[in-house]
């Protein structure tokens, strides 16, 4: 017999808030929720005044749901955000020296961008699916904790076992072995989650996943400047960093934000892609360029680092994505395939992946 989230949460039911005065279950302060087989976790957010109180209570708690038929183990994290304290301890023992290493990966490339919206995640599909297809082996990290994606584009399913309620197995497809937060919650359930909950969920995902022997890990990146890539940069050793952008001004200006916050964390630029360059129409061929011309290029010729592809607007593109099986994988011979094939290649031969 497994425990169950009910199960939890009945017990939760049946202790008194210290300060709300009703349960605990009622009084808001339980976040992140699951049970994983006969794993539990969750995260009690409380105001710091009250926090003698509280870590009582995460005691009490603890042994009710260590009691549970099938419970083999508990994790309860107690976070005050009021005043600075450390990320959350979920069971992550970085070294404070600086950036580690993460077992069995020969290198980590970041895939980002500035902007939201610019294709970033199906460019890491794709060419994750492209280095697996060159013979290398290929990990997935969807760090995009608040939009995750790569379930759906790798046509992953179904939640990452945890035999001792440690180590995490990652799902597998396409040769490319992934682990993203979206296997973790429900399609549609929005994750609500605060900067140092957010740190402590991606340093578990880098560091408890058991990735095996990578040659390349990809992590898709969200857009921004925030927790998740300066965490990423701090706590592990990123070989380098690819910047997607589309051609058109705002996004380059975003872009740029994104490559002057990797030069002040020491991560090397790989390259720039080019994503939507040019749209070619299916009935006419009359080719269009509809975010601008040249603005990527422009940029990587000024920065002094490679161009790797353009990558054209296309509807099979899109399909192939949203269809979870990216264009690479779908229709290998295609001339959008190639372009990404072309990008493997070529990190290949320069090393980086």
């Amino acid at each position: 017999m497994t425990a169950t989230r009910d199960d939890v949460l009945n017990i939760l039911k049946t202790l008194d808030d210290p300060v709300a005065g009703t349960s605990l279950a009622e009084a808001g302060v339980v976040k992140a929720l699951t049970v994983d087989g006969g794993a539990v976790r969750f995260v009690l957010e409380v105001n710091p005044a009250h926090a003698d109180a509280y870590t009582r209570l995460k005691d009490q708690a603890q042994a009710q749901i260590r009691a549970l038929p099938g419970v083999t183990g508990v994790s309860i994290v107690l976070t005050a955000h009021s005043t600075p304290k450390p990320p959350p301890d979920l069971g992550v023992k970085p070294k404070p020296t600086g950036p580690a290493r993460i077992p069995g990966v020969d290198r980590i490339l970041a895939i980002a961008s500035g902007k939201g919206g610019v294709g970033k995640s199906t460019v890491a599909s794709n060419l994750a699916c492209a280095l697996a297809a060159e013979g290398r082996r290929v990990g997935m990290l969807d760090a995009d904790v608040y939009g995750p994606s790569q379930p759906r584009m790798l046509g992953v399913s179904g939640r990452p076992a945890s035999p001792d309620g440690k180590t995490i197995l990652p799902m597998r497809n396409f040769g490319v072995t992934m682990m993203s937060i979206g296997l973790m919650t429900n399609e549609g359930q929005a994750v609500v989650w605060r900067g140092p909950m957010l740190m402590g969920a991606l340093q578990q995902m880098m560091m408890q996943v058991q990735w095996g022997a990578l040659d390349v890990l990809i992590v898709d990146l969200p857009p921004g400047t925030g927790d998740v890539q300066m965490t990423l940069a701090q706590k592990a050793e990123v070989s380098g960093a690819i910047i997607v952008s589309t051609p058109q001004d705002v996004a380059l200006l975003d872009a740029r934000k994104g490559i002057d916050m990797f030069n002040q964390l020491n991560v090397p630029i790989h390259g720039m892609i080019e994503n939507m360059s040019t749209h070619i129409c299916s009935n006419c061929g009359h080719e269009e360029h509809v975010f601008g011309h040249g603005g990527v290029r422009a940029e990587a010729e000024k920065l002094g680092v490679p161009l790797l592809a353009e990558i054209p607007l296309h509807l099979s593109i899109r399909q192939a994505s949203d269809g979870g099986a990216p264009i690479v994988v779908s229709a290998p011979d295609s001339p959008q395939a190639q372009a990404f094939r072309s990008v493997a290649r070529d990190l290949i031969a320069r090393g980086q992946a």
